[in-house]
């Protein structure tokens, strides 16, 4: 490899910063008020989290022993086809082209624009459209500043989080909350309750897989991605159990029972009125790099598919600066498409349990590779197997169960979506063809 090739690519720290704020979004700030509703006691409640990461954990040690193997951005795309075969890679690449990015960046604008919004009194549109628009530029760039923008605002994101936890605790009016076992406990944690509660813990820590996406541009991509996710998924372990911690110590259960905006709750409570303020502007400023993560990542996705299949080839096309340009702007304009229109709620419900059905696929690919290609070199093999991946899979599956079970129709839809990638891959030979010259 040449040098300039080297140097143009990051390192383990931004490789983890992608991770840490694909994960850390608003699902930690808005959770825990439905949690307490029906687990109102603090062991139970650390629990959830604490299993939630440990599941994450789960998968991220099935990921790292296959990003190892096949070092190559593209995530479950690549993933998948490497492991099964290109066919079901591409339906999963094809919701991540589609919406599996798209929606969750202008969810994640939309709140970001709604916090600021509310601030400075005006429409959410002012902000969630530059925010966007300045990011999709900054990705346009060298992939050395992407990334240094990268760590500015996650690892920033990751100091506010800690502060705030801090000043919870040494501000606080000391709930009678305990954090260890407590007559009562072992009931709510066997309740429906809690398991209803783990599945919105588990889409907390989505985005642990962040850093698969994009390998091509990490250095030693078969030594770092692999360390970047078990890193990541154990500080953001580790920031949920504190942040979450902290909110039951410093304000009443009772004021965020049921309550979808728990952290600017909490936030009032140690800091007096101003601090939904401070809350919102921590939350936007913690938005801006999980945005930047999905701008990162979901381009990647395309390119891949641009590489393997001529008929997308345009997807492939990088800038001087080594970017897929074209499939970044591609994904920009579908996001502000959304923005507009306010449909991507309804697109992250219906693509949500196929998205599950992914990530699950590639977990028990490490059982079947294990089995079917012992041959391969594997720089990295998944701590505790066979049972961290069966671990992961069996939560997979109930999870699985709710999403389908509780959303019949938008998985319906989802169905639909993945209809339409069976038809653009049978077409996909027909457009081959029409890509090349006609000989003479």
């Amino acid at each position: 490899m040449s040098t300039s090739a080297s140097t143009s690519k990051v390192g383990l720290l931004t490789a983890t910063a992608i991770v840490i704020a694909s994960m850390v979004g608003t699902g930690v700030f808005g959770s825990l008020g439905y949690q307490v509703a029906g687990i109102p006691s603090g062991f139970p409640i650390l629990l959830l989290w604490f299993i939630g990461g440990i599941i994450s954990f789960c998968g991220a040690l099935c990921y790292a022993e296959l990003a190892s193997m096949f070092p190559q951005s593209g995530g479950e795309y690549h993933l998948l086809s490497e492991t099964w075969n290109p066919f079901i890679g591409f339906l999963s690449g094809w919701l991540s082209v589609t919406v599996g990015f798209a929606a969750p960046i202008a969810l994640n604008a939309t709140l970001l624009g709604t916090y600021l919004g509310n601030i400075f009194e005006c429409s959410s549109l002012w902000f969630s459209v530059p925010a966007v628009l300045l990011v999709t530029l900054i990705h346009l760039g060298r992939v050395s500043f992407i990334g240094k923008f990268q760590e500015l605002f996650t690892y920033g994101k990751v100091a506010l989080i800690i502060v705030l936890g801090l000043l919870g605790f040494i501000l606080g009016t000391r709930q009678p909350v305990s954090f260890l076992p407590a007559d009562g406990d072992l009931e709510l944690i066997t309740s429906g309750s809690f398991a209803i509660s783990l599945v919105y813990v588990l889409y907390a820590y989505t985005g642990w897989n962040a850093a698969t996406y994009m390998m091509d541009e990490v250095r030693k991509p078969e030594r770092n991605v692999p360390l970047a996710l078990l890193i990541g998924t154990s500080v953001v372990t580790a920031l949920y159990l504190f942040v979450n911690a902290s909110f039951l110590y410093s304000t009443p259960i009772n004021d965020m029972k049921g309550e979808a905006e728990v952290g600017l709750i909490a936030a009032e409570s140690f800091l007096g009125p101003k601090g939904s303020v401070a809350m919102g502007i921590l939350i936007s400023f913690g938005l801006i790099s999980s945005i930047s993560s999905m701008v990162w990542a979901g381009p990647r996705v395309s390119s891949a598919i641009g590489r393997d299949h001529k008929g997308f080839s345009l997807l492939s096309r990088v800038n001087r600066n080594g970017v897929p340009a074209i499939a970044i702007l591609i994904q920009s304009v579908i996001v502000l498409i959304l923005l507009m229109s306010a449909t991507f709620e309804q697109l992250i419900n219906y693509v949500q349990a196929l998205l599950t059905i992914s990530s699950l696929m590639v977990v028990i690919g490490v059982f079947y590779l294990r089995l079917k290609r012992p041959d391969i070199p594997r720089p990295y093999r998944a701590w505790g197997f066979p049972f961290t991946p069966a671990i992961f899979a069996l939560i997979s599956g109930y999870v699985l169960w709710f999403q389908i079970k509780d959303r019949t129709t938008e998985f319906l839809f989802g169905l639909l979506t993945l209809g339409i990638g069976v038809v653009v891959y049978l077409l996909l030979p027909a457009l081959k063809r029409s890509k090349e010259p006609i000989s003479k």
